[in-house]
């Protein structure tokens, strides 16, 4: 079987569909299928593309043992919507081109989305190398561009559509990386075979027993201080404003200190907020390999996952979940829906917080704090979770089982 992935994003750029794709590239090769991988020069999330990258149209690289095939893509640190085009079609031109004269005939080619332009590419790509096309969404667009304020043309807005709706039409099977994206598209397309293809962890590489812990002492943080994380992208989403305004309410907490790691188009808003504001229990670290965050995991005390107050965000898993529960963490959860049924409701992996509000926040905070035992307690119940509902070898095997029929 010769699976083609086709994605903007891929290691050794660091972020959530860079690990997902990667992770499951790896167990289908395992599973004794020839993957290759169609990408973009690495470049995110700086919007820059990395040194030893630099200067070329294409190239060959490898993971694992797999075939990666790099592309030009034009990257600009621009917020606006122009610019943000010009960085998504310029890779639909060069991964169609590179595609059409790199790669061999192919079974499946599994197309990332967003960016849904990307499937432009696919299409062709699946018509010229006799393939069928598998498109994973693990975001539903158009639709949250124009609910986040990101898109307000209704004309490109209405061509997007048409385009999703196409490129649905067209799929072999259609993937969902949560089951209210699953319910969304078997909805408007009852007719559309749809797969939960879950996210997940990998366990075996969140052994808290062997990461090492010693990022706490080297940040100069004491054993009676009590860390409270967010790791990812600074980004719209999320409104990490929430946090910023819950450390103020907890000032004179003075054991209480927050973590925020990561960098994206609102982290000198923050920081801005922080100065501001006197947040001295603030502290903000850039983006770090896979490894050395693991180490940051392992010596903080809870996690802060938030997205904005928003009816889109209700059927959305942020993919931070998974590991802060693989590492025994235990999670303060900003995100109403899905993610509060399955990770607080039937997990009881952590404590659920009204999203954008920050009174709120700072109360699960302090009973967090105060309660050793109810983090134990939470955490562990988090690793069970996971190991039992969102390990990558099942997700994996799943997906092959239904690649095999």
């Amino acid at each position: 079987m010769k699976i083609v992935i086709l994605t903007q994003y891929f290691p050794p750029e660091v972020g959530a569909p860079q690990n997902r794709l990667s992770e499951l590239a790896v167990r289908l090769k395992n599973k004794g299928a020839d993957v290759t991988i169609l990408t973009a020069m690495p470049n995110y999330p700086q919007m820059e593309i990395h040194p030893e990258y630099k200067s070329r149209f294409y190239m060959k690289d490898a993971l694992k043992d797999m075939l990666i095939h790099r592309c030009w893509i034009y990257c600009s640190k621009s917020k606006s919507i122009f610019k943000r085009l010009l960085n998504y079609f310029s890779f639909v031109f060069s991964s169609f081109f590179i595609g059409w004269f790199k790669l061999e005939k192919a079974d499946f080619i599994f197309c990332e989305s967003p960016p849904l332009f990307l499937g432009i590419s696919a299409f062709l790509l699946a018509k010229i190398k006799g393939a069928k096309l598998i498109f994973n969404v693990s975001d539903l667009w158009p639709e949250s561009a124009e609910k986040l304020g990101l898109v307000t043309s209704k004309f490109f807005l209405k061509s997007a559509t048409k385009l999703e709706e196409f490129l649905y039409r067209k799929s072999f099977i259609v993937t969902g990386q949560t089951q209210g994206i699953v319910r969304n598209i078997s909805g408007r397309f009852p007719e559309k075979k749809v797969f939960w293809l879950k996210n997940g962890v990998d366990i075996s590489s969140h052994n808290a027993e062997t990461i090492p812990s010693d990022w706490r002492n080297a940040q100069r943080f004491s054993n009676n201080d009590i860390l409270f994380m967010y790791g990812g992208i600074l980004g719209h989403a999320q409104r990490l404003e929430v946090i910023l305004y819950a450390a103020e309410k907890l000032l004179t907490s003075s054991n209480i200190k927050f973590i925020i790691m990561g960098s994206g188009p609102e982290k000198e808003k923050l920081l801005s907020i922080k100065e501001e504001k006197k947040l001295s229990n603030v502290y903000f670290y850039n983006t770090v390999s896979k490894n050395e965050l693991l180490t940051v995991v392992k010596s903080v005390d809870a996690a802060i996952i938030p997205l904005r107050k928003l009816d889109l965000f209700k059927g959305a898993i942020p993919s931070k979940i998974f590991e802060y529960c693989a590492m025994r963490k235990p999670i303060l959860l900003g995100v109403d829906g899905e993610a509060r049924e399955l990770f607080i409701n039937d997990g009881q992996c952590g404590l659920f917080f009204e999203p954008e509000n920050a009174g709120n926040l700072a109360e699960k905070i302090l009973e967090l704090s105060s309660n050793r035992i109810l983090c134990e307690e939470l955490g562990n119940n988090g690793y069970d979770y996971v190991k039992a509902n969102f390990n990558r070898d099942d997700i994996a095997n799943d997906f092959w089982e239904i690649l095999s029929e």
